[in-house]
């Protein structure tokens, strides 16, 4: 992985930041809750600090979660956070090739994670190797993040477009979400169900809890820019102009969220 991304990942802010993110109850109500069955094994792949999988899991006391994620940290605070009150269960893996045997789990979910994978394929058919005949399993990804800005301005929309070219080297996907479709096919998936929603909007100027969130996201970020346009004081003055941006009353800024989610042939 590149080490700046590297970076990025094992912050213990950055984790953080994701768990403020999101309301796991609503999510899980929203995605999984119709998908779930009594005494299901549930695997969340790239699981984060776990508050979703916990959510999932306090709907049914049956219910046995699994999370992995490739951060020896993250792994560490969740287990530490979740794992003594519920049936939860952390493990550190890589998602291209888990060390769970065929046919384990029930439903087997990925949020946020295709984005960062450089083997988009071959991660997707490993969650579906892992899922039991039957089972579900749900990818959900961004596209379009940090790029549809009106009305422009050339010189944010040149940096940030430069570093989206650095990063893909990596294998990071700023355009993935639309891509989901596509490999849940390619990994045999079947009753393929896919749905497409607004996820980042902020029209005019951004409220004030939301730019702290963006930020501590730049701030943590600013080692990949760095690396990206080669100066770390560019970098610094190029995040701000993107603060100052958002902080505009004229402006507006979107992306969407895909979510796929299909059955494993019996």
């Amino acid at each position: 992985m590149n080490t700046a991304v590297a970076y990025i990942m094992e912050d213990p802010r950055e984790a953080m930041r994701l768990e403020l993110k999101v309301d796991p109850e609503a999510w899980v109500g929203k995605y999984l809750a119709c998908r779930l069955k009594p005494r299901a094994e549930v695997l969340s792949v790239g699981c984060g600090p776990g508050v979703i999988l916990r959510q999932l899991c306090a709907i049914d006391p049956s219910i046995r979660g699994t999370g992995i994620d490739i951060s020896a940290e993250r792994v560490k605070d969740a287990a530490h956070k979740h794992g003594a009150n519920v049936p939860l269960k952390f493990v550190r893996g890589d998602a291209h090739a888990m060390q769970f045997p065929s046919d384990s789990f029930d439903l087997v979910y990925a949020r946020m994670l295709f984005e960062y994978l450089h083997d988009k394929e071959r991660a997707a058919a490993e969650m579906v190797r892992v899922c039991r005949p039957g089972g579900t399993v749900l990818f959900q990804d961004l596209d379009g993040q940090l790029l549809w800005n009106y009305p422009e301005d050339p010189a944010v929309q040149r940096t940030v477009e430069k570093v989206v070219a650095g990063l893909a080297k990596t294998g990071f996907d700023p355009f993935v979400g639309r891509k989901l479709f596509s490999l849940a096919q390619k990994a045999g998936l079947n009753n393929i169900e896919v749905q497409a929603e607004c996820y980042h909007l902020i029209v005019g100027e951004i409220d004030p809890t939301i730019l702290k969130r963006w930020e501590l996201k730049l701030e943590i970020a600013i080692p990949m820019i760095s690396q990206t346009l080669g100066d770390e004081r560019a970098a610094k003055q190029q995040a701000q102009r993107f603060l100052e941006y958002l902080r505009r009353p004229d402006t507006l800024t979107y992306s969407n969220v895909f979510t796929v989610a299909g059955q494993k042939p019996l």
